[in-house]
């Protein structure tokens, strides 16, 4: 009996070589750009040794594929027309395993320094639910080989020259400005970054800047700190003459618990010098519990509104955008920060290419800061007004919005993104008829309404065409949007919403990517609420006022 156990182990020890042997692996994964733009027809080289074994090319979403390779050490080749070639060696296959490896291309200029942001402009396929996924570094694998990225030194410039104004009332852009924005990293785990923006022109000239350091530390946190720093021109004489100078201080970080629990939190320290000195501590944070890889629970506090999709679409250079705030308001000569509070827990799951999410939340706001639109009289001491874009901010009351949010994503093949929104909460809203804008704020009360947001975007394939399209409608009269502090996929802008990107073709031997920007805000200028100022002219507050914005930006 001993005698047939020794045999038959003896035997099995002998065939296991063959039988892995049989089992072939396989290679996946993305090709990108610099900026994380997936590249179709890119050339994928494997090769084994000094010998090429398969060559593959990647479809329309920068995906390749090569399949029934043998186990063993490979180096991979991508090359694609007006890129470098990129290389990845020494990628080992183990037998049966599926292995993921994302390669990315460089220009001349990009080569020397420059990898993709490890943001979510890569445009992960789950990007708003498993976000802690899309931050790392580590690349995703089936069975038992992993294969990890190298990160590489960092350094990103660029400028932009942008036109018209975002008619956001007062603290908005001007009607013209230059941007500018300069990242570089700093002993292979930190990242440097300065930005700035330069308003000019004879009405309101602005001017904004600010410095952030972050650093990826060995235990999964990622701590950074922002220093931002504000000028604007006085809005006019009746306030004293008074420049606005504002100062924010931002600390945060993030860790993963056991991969299980993402954990996000900091606080924000606003300060505003206008007329006398305002303060305010604005905390946030996040807590995410990925319950499995395509479900997740997620707790989110926040203190101030979040950018809306568009923003980075409307940003002239493709880089993280600088926070518009802090939002202020006059009353009776009496300068306020808008302070307020949101609490949201939600429900996020993945079935396929089909993303859902379930939310409810709770909000709070005092001295929020509204937007009008109109020549409002300057001597009251309630407006802060624009002239760059006739548009100005009005103090409105405090109040409080329960509600509801449904989303749903969808991906399709085509690189076509489309999401579908509907949200029912409280907003402020004025009695119908004849109202002054001097009494409109104790008349203001607040009120439930419904919002069905849908939002579409991609890219022409012949030009290269990038696009954003949305429309958010309400079913009534209101001052304040639905859902005011909405962060997931669906967040979209009230009403009618275009963005383009057009990619400028390389002129000579310039290092640089050009792209031309045209943003159209509120197209069809709807919701405008009137009131009555005290020249007797009809003015109107309004979600979201009607703009007009474009420009160039030039990325190094």
């Amino acid at each position: 009996m001993v005698r047939r156990i020794s045999c038959f182990a003896v035997v099995l020890v002998l065939s296991l070589p063959g039988w892995a042997a049989g089992r072939t692996s396989s290679l996946s994964g993305i090709v990108r750009s610099a900026e994380g733009t997936p590249q179709m027809g890119a050339v994928v080289e494997v090769f084994a040794s000094a010998a090429r074994t398969l060559t593959v090319f990647t479809d329309g979403n920068g995906y390749y594929s090569a399949a029934g390779l043998r186990p063993g050490i490979y180096n991979l080749r991508v090359s694609a027309p007006s890129y470098l070639p990129a290389f990845r060696e020494h990628v080992d296959l183990r037998a049966g395993a599926a292995s993921v490896v994302n390669l990315t291309l460089s220009t001349i200029f990009e080569s020397l320094n420059v990898v993709p942001r490890s943001d979510a402009t890569q445009g992960d396929d789950w990007q708003w639910t498993l976000r802690s996924v899309a931050h790392r570094p580590i690349l995703r694998v089936v069975d038992p080989s992993i294969v990890s990225e190298r990160r590489e030194p960092v350094m990103k410039a660029g400028i932009s020259f942008v036109a018209g104004s975002d008619s956001q009332g007062y603290g908005g852009g001007s009607d013209a400005s230059t941007q500018f924005s300069f990242e570089h990293s700093v002993l292979s785990s930190g990242l440097l970054a300065f930005d700035g923006n330069v308003g000019y022109g004879e009405a309101s000239p602005a001017a904004i800047f600010r410095a952030a350091y972050s650093q990826e530390l060995s235990n999964g946190s990622t701590p950074e700190i922002a220093l931002t720093a504000r000028r604007l021109t006085p809005p006019n004489p009746a306030l004293r003459a008074a420049a606005v100078n504002a100062f924010s201080l931002r600390v945060a970080d993030s860790m993963d618990l056991a991969d299980v629990i993402e954990l996000k939190f900091g606080s924000e320290l606003q300060t505003l010098q206008f007329i006398r000195r305002t303060s305010a501590l604005l905390p946030f944070g996040s807590a995410e519990v990925h319950v499995s890889p395509n479900t997740v629970v997620a707790y989110r506090y926040a203190s101030s509104e979040p950018s809306s999709r568009l923003a980075r679409e409307r940003q002239a250079l493709p880089m993280e955008p600088i926070e518009v705030g802090p939002r202020i308001s006059v009353s009776g000569f009496a300068p306020a920060l808008q302070r307020s509070a949101h609490h949201e827990l939600s429900l996020a799951h993945r079935v396929g290419k089909n993303n859902l999410m379930l939310a409810v939340y709770r909000d709070r706001l005092r001295d929020p800061a509204l937007v009008g639109v109109g020549t409002a009289p300057e001597d009251s001491g309630d407006v802060l007004a624009d002239p760059s874009s006739g548009s100005f901010t009005y103090q409105g009351a405090d109040y409080r919005a329960n509600g509801v949010r449904a989303v749903y994503e969808r991906k399709f093949a085509s690189g076509l993104d489309a999401t579908l929104d509907y949200a029912y909460g409280g907003v402020l809203e004025l009695p119908e008829g004849t109202v002054s804008l001097a009494s409109s704020r104790e008349l203001m009360r607040s009120t439930l309404r419904h919002a069905l947001s849908v939002c579409m975007s991609g890219t022409v394939a012949s030009t290269g065409t990038k696009w954003t399209a949305s429309y958010k409608w309400t079913n009534g009269h209101a001052l304040t949007p639905v859902d005011l502090f909405n962060a997931s996929p669906g967040q979209a802008d009230p009403f009618l919403n275009l963005v383009l990107r057009q990619r400028i073709p390389r002129m000579g031997v310039l290092p640089a990517h050009m792209e031309a920007m045209l943003d159209l805000h509120n197209l069809l200028a709807e919701g405008y609420v009137p009131v009555m100022g005290q020249d007797h002219r009809t003015v109107y507050l309004v979600q979201s006022a009607r703009a007009v914005r474009g420009g160039v930006a030039i990325t190094f």
